[in-house]
């Protein structure tokens, strides 16, 4: 009885410091957030009115908000896509592929990863430049002249420019991921398929894919996640929601509403927003990408 006891005490003290920080960090700070969503309230001052469930209902009426709403669901979905696919395509040819050099391309890939979100706004910044910036020079030298753009400036081709920006920064970090659990995969389920007459691509869908499947459903949900906080990064140093919020994304626009426009309850309405959507498009991205997961 004496030894459970003080087993017992033993898990108490390990994670009873984890268990307060989490308190103390999430959940206190998640429910002040609910709770002051409830209020109109400005961001320096202790006056505040509870208003209920007004600043949500005129959220709906936003047509800034909505517009930012619908920004960040696109970044969300171009952005996932594009950086799962070619981190697996990446990952699979380094891995599979049969050439001198490898070793080289996985480090150019995984070199954004060890740089800051600051710098590497920077980088497309001066690349985006419409006098000296890289792409249109390189255009206009190979006499695309016409393909010169406002790159940061057009109101149709903003929120893309951003996009490229973000799937440049993600896929190496996702590609090692990857190519570590394809690692992992036993030469000899190759080589049985190979000897069954099965294409390098056919290996690819039949043998990869499916036995790499559960990593890229965690790793699907945890990008979904983190392109929302990533995307804000972004288009707070690069373009700042502009032009006239053609590239506001949820982030930016709560930050400017509770610490710009001084409506603290007004900004906070947002983060709850923000929170609701990505808990249930986490619980969506698992249900449809749950299936059997297979062993070898």
């Amino acid at each position: 009885m004496n030894r459970k006891k003080a087993q017992g005490r033993f898990v108490f003290c390990c994670i009873a410091p984890a268990a307060i920080l989490v308190t103390l960090f999430i959940f206190v700070p998640t429910f002040n957030v609910f709770r002051m969503s409830l209020y109109r309230m400005g961001g320096i001052t202790n006056k505040r009115e509870f208003v209920g469930f007004s600043n949500f209902e005129s959220l709906m009426g936003d047509e800034n908000f909505l517009q930012a709403m619908q920004n960040t669901i696109a970044i969300i979905v171009l952005v996932t896509l594009f950086t799962i696919f070619f981190a697996i395509l990446f990952g699979a040819i380094l891995h599979r592929g049969k050439f001198k050099g490898k070793n080289f391309f996985r480090v150019i890939f995984y070199v954004p990863n060890i740089l800051s979100i600051v710098v590497i706004a920077g980088i497309f910044g001066a690349i985006y430049n419409p006098s000296t910036g890289l792409l249109n020079t390189f255009l206009r030298a190979i006499g695309l002249d016409a393909l010169a753009h406002q790159w940061m400036g057009d109101q149709k081709i903003v929120l893309y420019s951003i996009i490229f920006a973000l799937v440049w920064q993600a896929i190496g970090y996702y590609m090692v991921m990857y190519m570590a659990s394809m690692a992992a995969i036993p030469e000899d389920l190759y080589e049985a398929a190979s000897l069954d007459g099965a294409t390098e691509l056919q290996m690819f869908f039949q043998v990869t894919l499916p036995l790499i499947w559960s990593n890229i459903r965690t790793t699907l949900t945890f990008y979904i996640i983190s392109t929302i906080n990533l995307s804000f990064q972004f288009v707070q140093i690069m373009s700042d929601g502009g032009p006239n919020g053609h590239s506001e994304v949820f982030l930016n626009y709560m930050y400017k509403q509770a610490y710009g426009a001084g409506v603290y309850g007004y900004g906070m309405a947002i983060g709850v927003v923000v929170f609701l959507f990505s808990f249930v498009l986490a619980a969506v991205v698992n249900k449809i990408t749950d299936r059997e997961v297979l062993e070898f």
